[in-house]
């Protein structure tokens, strides 16, 4: 029977648990770019020369930057899960 070495597995851990944050960096980076994002919407909206089509634009993509926010921390708490588990 083959058995992984404490080493080994102590190294997988780490690896995935490298992964955990980078997973938890990604979603903030999203986050921020969300905001950012609405903030631009804000601006445009009332600057009289923006297209009329570009602040519900920005707000989706806004929306689509809040999802992935929330399936990057979901990925991460399931992943942290697995690594403890």
């Amino acid at each position: 029977m083959v058995t992984e070495s404490p080493r080994a597995a102590a190294s997988a851990s780490d690896e995935l648990l490298g992964r955990v944050r980078t997973l938890r960096q990604d979603a903030d980076l999203m986050g921020e770019y969300a905001r950012r994002l609405l903030a631009t919407a804000a601006t445009l909206s009332g600057c009289p020369a923006a297209p009329e089509w570009s602040r519900a634009a920005l707000e989706q993509q806004a929306a689509a930057c809040v999802t992935a926010a929330e399936q990057l921390r979901t990925a991460a708490d399931a992943l942290l899960v697995h690594v403890r588990g």
